[in-house]
């Protein structure tokens, strides 16, 4: 088995407390539903600044990167099938990629 990152970029934030509690107990319930295949459930991300060759940007023109799960699968395509059921999809995007030991 490897480890897999699902990534969170974007999402918008939520219009109330209300709103926040709900989607945070649908994201909890997704990571509950994963089980052992939990790695580190989740570390959410502040603001982004890119660094270029060019120097430094905010990153206004690009979906910046909010947070991520580590999982551990069979396959990306166990990986992402976990991923399809993450409730994040409603408010931004995700990405999977396996995690390569150097």
């Amino acid at each position: 088995m490897s480890n897999y990152i699902i990534a969170y970029h974007g999402g918008k934030k939520p219009e109330g407390p209300e709103e926040g509690a709900a989607q945070m107990a649908k994201w909890k319930a997704w990571i509950d539903d994963l089980g052992d295949a939990v790695v580190n459930p989740g570390t959410p991300l502040g603001k982004s600044m890119f660094l270029t060759a060019d120097g430094l940007s905010d990153g206004a023109e690009l979906t910046p990167l909010t947070g991520f799960s580590v999982v551990k699968a069979d396959s990306v395509e166990a990986a992402l099938e976990m991923a399809t059921l993450c409730p994040f999809l409603e408010i931004g995007t995700l990405e999977v990629a396996e995690m390569m030991e150097m």
